[in-house]
């Protein structure tokens, strides 16, 4: 069974605007179905926000079109998580804690972000739920 992560929207962000590397990596493996994004409406909103954000993609090689349609395929990916109980991990950043919601409403073992600094000092733990760079993810995952 392939691994259940949450793709923190830093890591699709990253995957899009730099020529390679292990967000990119990340996403090519999600869309080959190694692993199993959850999404929820939380996440989804703030990936359409941050997409819609054009002068963030200055430096991309795709096109509005085109990153649309890649998010459409990272989304027909996605297994759709619907959170009823929010814990309020109360991290630094108020606005990341759907992303642990997610996790533990989706029973995902990872959340996949390139902002770990927002994530170390929540005041809930959860055991079994690790929170990894892509880097590091890509690589305990070869």
């Amino acid at each position: 069974m392939a691994t259940r992560i949450v793709l923190d929207t830093s890591v699709f962000i990253a995957a899009l605007l730099g020529p390679r590397g292990p967000s990119r990596e990340t996403l090519r493996r999600c869309l080959s179905r190694r692993y199993v994004p959850l999404m929820g409406t939380a996440l989804f909103l703030e990936y359409e926000s941050v997409l819609s954000r054009d002068p963030l993609f200055a430096n991309c090689r795709l096109n509005r079109h085109q990153r649309d349609t890649l998010f459409d395929a990272f989304l027909s990916v996605c297994q759709w998580q619907t959170v009823y109980y929010t814990w309020r991990p109360n991290l630094i950043d108020e606005a990341d804690n759907h992303i642990i919601e997610l996790a533990v409403a989706g029973q995902a073992g990872v959340i996949v972000t390139n902002n770990i600094r927002d994530f170390v000092r929540a005041e809930l733990y959860f055991s079994g739920l690790r929170i990894l760079s892509p880097d590091i993810f890509i690589q305990e995952t070869l």
